[in-house]
């Protein structure tokens, strides 16, 4: 087998080699980053070179460097170099990064004792399957195999990994795969509506199981009246429903036409028959077909959740019938109902069918909630304040010192700055397990300092105490370029900040699996046509949407363009930034002159509804980051910016949470 080169050789051994002293350690970080980024992207491409490697020997981030070079060569890399590496970086997040990609070439060769001394406990199922492929082949397939095996088996109806296939087959031929557990795993993937998972778990059954199993399979995949001549038993009754369940999706109509032929065929239950019927209502409400209401109504109380008590507020909205809305709301569990959006919208309700003063007292109490919805009650009692209760921590310098010295929180932010994000994340990670909650709050602030913005959002915000860190959680980076593309195309400069927040969490660097680019997720095509539009000289094609500037100004400039195609109505412009024009035209045609609230909270995509609703209230919150005050959010959504802008405050019994 092939070594790798020196760089598995130890920072010891690689600095005596090269006659490197102490003082190779001496580069500021800063002056050594773009040496190690060009190395790593080297050791990526099969070029590594040991002599750039040994001036790098000390950096931070050397594991990283080596962890690139034995990736790349990972099926030659041997046991002993392998080894070498686990023991040199015990404990670090580099560490278990480089196990996760060695072990599986380990079991690729079918090296079992070797996978078995280098094992650590992992959630990676194809890892298990092949320690347990391992254990067989070694001899070491006991009760304990045997257990753990059928754990796995039964562990969900959906596909398993490859390397699973041998660990069953052996479990078969030990006896171990019963006809009862074929079953559990059959209903589990019929539960999971995979009728492909369903007719593999059947194999091995005894020929009439199978064929029935089979049947099953056919079934789930596309309801068929063999179920007509099922035994009437429970396992029968169970898959039908999920044939039905499945089917709804992709057609309610027909699921609710045969639904009675195999209820009556199955004796389906009460409870399954609300399943079905609870999948028939929410496909067609989702779409606010004109079935809705009727289909709704078909549903059990009993079979409601949250998702479906929304939908049906939801659905009378869209139909402007407010008493039927308060009715579902009113129908909502207590958690959900005193939820501010709820107590918001059955204050509206109220307000609709002349009960004014019962709903001042529902909007008093959503006002006191730092969200859209208690903006927007504040608006409705037209309060001269929002509630918002942020803050400010002060910690010790050298409780900022300790956690900004920790040696993962620097290869994190090292990382970070050379534009390797998962890295950087895996070592986060590693550091926060460490960390108290004070240590955790430090971090964010250190990673905020290095330009890393998003940690505060994925970090922070589980507990009401830590939703207040509001200067963390709403960072604010190129204020200058916000301000001034926002002046140039007026718009309001809080309103960009918020969709930076929403699309990007200020990472220039960003881009989505549909390829939207940069701050604020601009499309190339858009780019180009939006710069051209604008006359942006300096715009280079796609690679420009990653400078900030350039972003800023082409996304703010889209923003303009919307608005002037949307009448000036921001929210209706948020919607289309987000989902695109053809459902925006489709949301406008169907609920025209709806008040925008409601409008809103009609929008049938839930990624939509929730964007609009976060872009505007981030954006009032980026307005007391700007300017200490904010335009009311009822103004901001219509697109009047001269209106009398409102303070914030504190009140004793304000909801400590927000968005």
């Amino acid at each position: 087998m092939n070594r790798l080169p020196l760089l598995i050789l130890s920072s010891a051994t690689l600095l005596a080699c090269t006659g490197v002293g102490a003082d190779a350690g001496a580069q500021s970080l800063d002056a050594q980053r773009a040496q190690m980024k060009a190395a790593i992207e080297n050791a990526e491409r099969g070029q590594f070179d040991p002599g750039q490697a040994a001036g790098l020997a000390k950096h931070p981030l050397y594991g990283w460097l080596e962890y690139a070079n034995l990736r790349r060569n990972i099926d030659t890399v041997t046991t002993a170099q392998a080894q070498d590496f686990l023991k040199r970086y015990n404990g670090q997040a580099v560490a278990s990064s480089f196990r996760s990609v060695w072990l599986p070439a380990v079991a690729r060769r079918q090296d079992w004792p070797t996978l078995l001394a280098n094992w650590a406990p992992t959630e990676n199922v194809g890892l298990r399957c092949a320690q347990l492929n391992a254990r067989q082949a070694t001899g070491k397939a006991d009760a304990q195999w045997v257990s753990e095996a059928q754990a796995i088996w039964r562990s969900t109806g959906k596909s398993l990994p490859d390397a699973c296939d041998p660990v069953f087959a052996v479990l078969d031929a030990k006896g171990g795969l019963s006809a009862e557990l074929r079953w559990e795993r059959i209903d589990a993937a019929a539960d999971a509506q995979e009728p492909a998972v369903m007719r593999s778990a059947a194999r091995g059954l005894p020929a009439a199981d199978l064929a029935l199993a089979n049947t099953y399979a056919a079934f789930v995949d596309k309801p068929n009246a063999s179920a007509l001549n099922w035994p009437r038993n429970e396992r029968s009754r169970r898959i039908a429903t999920d044939g039905l369940a499945k089917l709804a999706k992709a057609d309610p109509d027909a699921t609710e036409q045969q639904l009675p032929q195999y209820a009556n065929a199955l004796q389906l239950s009460a409870a399954q028959q609300a399943d079905v019927k609870y999948q028939i209502a929410l496909w067609t409400v989702a779409s606010y077909g004109p079935d809705s209401a009727r289909r709704l109504n078909a549903v059990p109380d009993s079979a409601y959740d949250e998702r479906l008590h929304e939908w049906r507020a939801r659905e009378a909205m869209s139909r402007g019938d407010w008493p039927a809305t308060l009715a579902a709301i009113r129908k909502m569990e207590p958690k959900q109902r005193s939820d501010s959006r709820w107590r918001y919208f059955e204050a509206r309700m109220l307000d609709k069918t002349g009960k004014r003063n019962e709903a001042l007292l529902l909007y008093r109490e959503a006002a006191r909630a730092a969200t859209f919805h208690g903006f927007l009650a504040a608006d409705q009692l037209g309060q001269s304040t929002y509630t918002l209760c942020p803050v400010e921590p002060k910690d010790s310098a050298q409780a900022q010192a300790t956690v900004a010295r920790d040696p993962a929180i620097v290869r994190a932010m090292e990382l970070f700055k050379i534009e390797r994000s998962g890295w950087a994340v895996a070592e986060w990670n590693d550091a926060l397990t460490r960390f108290d909650t004070t240590q955790r709050r430090i971090a964010v602030e250190v990673a905020r300092d290095n330009g890393w913005f998003d940690r505060a959002v994925f970090s922070l915000g589980k507990t009401p105490e830590e939703q207040r860190l509001y200067s963390l959680r709403f960072p604010l980076h190129h204020d200058d370029a916000i301000r001034r593309e926002s002046a140039r195309n007026a718009i309001d400069p809080a309103w960009v900040a918020a969709e930076i927040r929403a699309e990007s969490i200020f990472n220039p660097k960003a881009r989505s699996p549909a390829n939207a680019m940069g701050l604020m997720q601009v499309l190339p095509a858009t780019g180009a046509s939006v710069a051209k539009t604008i006359g942006l000289t300096n715009y280079g094609g796609a690679a420009s949407l990653y400078d900030a500037d350039t972003n800023i100004a082409v996304g703010t400039a889209y923003l303009r363009q919307l608005m002037n195609k949307y009448e000036g109505l921001p929210y209706v412009t948020i919607a289309a930034y987000n989902a695109g024009p053809t459902p925006t035209a489709r949301w406008q045609s169907q609920r025209p002159g709806f008040d925008p609230d409601i409008w809103i909270e009609t929008i049938s995509y839930k990624e939509t509804r929730e964007y609009v609703a976060r872009i505007l209230a981030f954006s009032v919150i980026y307005d007391w980051r700007l300017n200490g005050d904010a335009l009311p959010v009822t103004d901001r959504m219509n697109g009047r910016l001269q209106a009398k802008r409102k303070a914030f405050a504190c009140p004793t019994d304000a909801d400590k949470g927000g968005d």
